[in-house]
């Protein structure tokens, strides 16, 4: 009797093994811009456009969605026809960038933690106002005091803001 329980237990502890809930998905590390990474809207070349740039992965691909502009890569994620199974969204931490034109590679902040500046003077990738990210808030804070604007979390871009057509912006 006793070994039947044991097998029996066995048994038991195999099949809700089988039972357990997926692993959670590791979020892959920011790309480099490439010379030939392409702007999901515009579809134009990157490195064309000045200021700071976006990627966007989502589950099932390999390569990111790339964008010309943070608020490119901000309307991605609001507009809902846009894939919605992200599992990391990059942008260039401008506190770490040294050019302004093309931010230098290794200058990615996760979005999701960064700090943006809106309605500064700085324009962005298609010569547009820009949600400028930073991952340090006193760096944020020195840019919006040198260059105009204000401080917000990503929750707290106004839908406005990312699309000018609905409103005012700031």
């Amino acid at each position: 009797m006793n070994r039947a329980l044991v097998l029996a237990t066995g048994w038991l502890l195999l099949g809700l093994a089988g039972c357990k809930p997926e692993a959670t998905t590791t979020a892959p590390a920011p790309q480099e811009v490439s010379d030939s990474a392409k702007g999901e809207f515009c579809g134009m070349l990157l490195t064309e456009h000045s200021g700071p740039k976006g990627q966007i992965f989502v589950r099932g691909q390999a390569a990111p969605f790339w964008f010309a502009s943070v608020r490119d890569t901000l309307a991605f994620l609001r507009l809902p026809e846009m894939p919605k199974n992200v599992v990391a969204i990059y942008v260039n931490d401008m506190g770490r960038a040294r050019n302004w034109d093309q931010p230098e590679p290794g200058t990615w902040v996760d979005a999701r933690r960064a700090l943006y500046v809106i309605g500064s003077r700085r324009r962005g990738g298609m010569d547009t106002e820009e949600a400028v990210p930073f991952a340090v808030p006193a760096a944020a804070q020195r840019f919006a005091e040198a260059n105009g604007g204000r401080v917000v979390r990503l929750a707290d871009i106004p839908d406005s803001y990312i699309f000018p057509d609905q409103g005012s912006g700031t």
